[in-house]
């Protein structure tokens, strides 16, 4: 049996929220898999019943996802009948995503599954800083830190 890897704090920023990022992911997936769903789909499939429909720029920005992956997750929800993709109505030329029946069914199938994950997640993490991590995550998110003009290194002033 391999040793277990020891758990080293990565220099990295970004390394460390990404891998982490990847094994929460793995942990949701698993757990959801007897709904037939992946954590994107589940979270694609509640953003649209808790925000109604949506264009799918739209939900791209909510979900802080690029609009041709998105596309990528959405195709297989509108296979199952699970989203409905049409024309918006306040510009045809827009994509507009609605839940179906179907999905807001499996979404509620799943919630079970979700809510069971996120309880052990806050056992093994403690429900406190479970908390905490997606306050911190949010604010991540929210912050203008990432700016384009941000990104480039400070000139040297020369002293």
């Amino acid at each position: 049996m391999p040793a277990p890897i020891a758990a080293v704090p990565e220099p990295c920023n970004c390394q460390a929220v990404r891998a982490a990022a990847r094994h929460v992911t793995q942990f949701y997936d698993q757990c959801l898999a007897p709904s037939g769903l992946r954590t994107s789909q589940f979270t694609i499939l509640a953003k649209l019943r808790r925000s109604g429909p949506l264009t799918i720029n739209a939900l791209a920005d909510l979900m802080v996802m690029d609009r041709t992956t998105l596309g990528r997750n959405v195709l297989p929800l509108q296979r199952d009948g699970l989203i409905r993709i049409a024309p918006a109505a306040a510009d045809q030329r827009a994509k507009q995503l609605s839940l179906t029946k179907a999905g807001e069914q499996r979404l509620r199938a799943a919630a079970k599954l979700w809510f069971a994950a996120q309880a052990r997640f806050d056992r093994v993490f403690g429900a406190r800083r479970a908390k905490d991590l997606r306050a911190l995550m949010a604010e991540v998110v929210t912050s203008d830190f990432a700016a384009p003009d941000q990104t480039k290194p400070a000139a040297h002033s020369g002293h």
